[in-house]
């Protein structure tokens, strides 16, 4: 039997610290600040971060070295015969693509799974992949599996400003302005390779609201009722944790019996909406 590792980026939520203790490797992603290199929970911690975007810094994300993500690779098949590489989803970043070309010079040993998931949901496409490595699938198996499965996930994310959306030209100013002036909390999708708008909400609790019935619907739609047999419930949030464990309780309560993973939303999509935001997602249960 092969000995597959399972290699991620930080994308995933996964920390350098967590890493070790599951048994994942995380790739972290860069940051281009005043002319300075970070690479997120190495020497960019969640909290400089935050102090940098207050400042109204520039930050520039980019897509891993292919001598970064090489180095990595040869590192870990020195203990291991194969590699299952889970990226950041190829709608959001060219980093997957190019992790595919690279891979063709690994004869097969680097399975690079395009599956669309970042955050909470990549996370959760990595402890699948461990599963099924530890039950005996090879890598080009733990692929096509998570490939199946990738539009079995949703995730909702609620900003609190549309500062940072502006910032990044991802909106005109004017709507920006009309948005801020009106008080309106977006709320946005990231379902299979896009992030698009889903819901105006008037408050946040309209937009809380509205996110936890996108993801009941979900669940009864598509994945085959409301049910933590059916379905992981997952939560992410950037650089305010108070108010996400405030919301952790009302999806608790929305949501009897099921188990919540929750993190830090990563830095890469933090710089796009800034602090503030909460998420809630969820996933079908891989049919082992």
């Amino acid at each position: 039997m092969s000995k597959v590792a399972v290699v991620t980026d930080s994308n995933s939520g996964i920390t350098q610290a967590e890493s070790a203790e599951l048994g994942v490797y995380v790739l972290p992603m860069p940051f281009t600040i005043q002319d300075k290199d970070y690479f997120e929970d190495i020497n960019l911690t969640q909290e400089g971060f935050y102090e940098m975007l207050r400042d109204d810094v520039d930050i520039a994300t980019s897509q891993p070295s292919p001598d970064a993500v090489k180095r990595l690779w040869e590192d870990v098949l020195k203990d291991h015969d194969e590699i299952v590489y889970i990226p950041m989803s190829s709608g959001l970043s060219g980093s997957c693509q190019t992790a595919i070309m690279l891979s063709d010079d690994y004869d097969g040993k680097v399975q690079v799974v395009n599956n669309q998931r970042i955050s909470v949901t990549q996370r959760q496409s990595c402890l699948d992949a461990l599963r099924l490595a530890s039950e005996g699938s090879d890598a080009a198996a733990i692929k096509a599996i998570l490939e199946e499965d990738k539009f079995n996930s949703s995730i909702y994310i609620m900003l609190d400003t549309l500062y940072y959306l502006k910032k990044g030209g991802r909106i005109t100013p004017a709507a920006a302005a009309l948005g801020t002036l009106l008080r309106i909390k977006p709320v946005l999708q990231i379902q299979g390779e896009k992030l698009d708008a889903f819901a105006k909400a008037r408050t946040v609790s309209q937009g809380k609201s509205i996110m936890i019935e996108a993801v009941k619907s979900d669940m009864e739609k598509r994945f085959g009722g409301v049910d933590p047999n059916n379905c992981h419930l997952h939560m992410a949030y950037s650089y305010d944790r108070v108010s996400a464990e405030a919301y952790k309780e009302e999806v608790m309560a929305a949501f009897p019996g099921f188990q919540i993973h929750m993190d830090p939303l990563a830095l890469s999509v933090s710089c796009h909406i800034g602090p503030g935001a909460l998420a809630l997602a969820c996933t079908g249960r891989l049919k082992f």
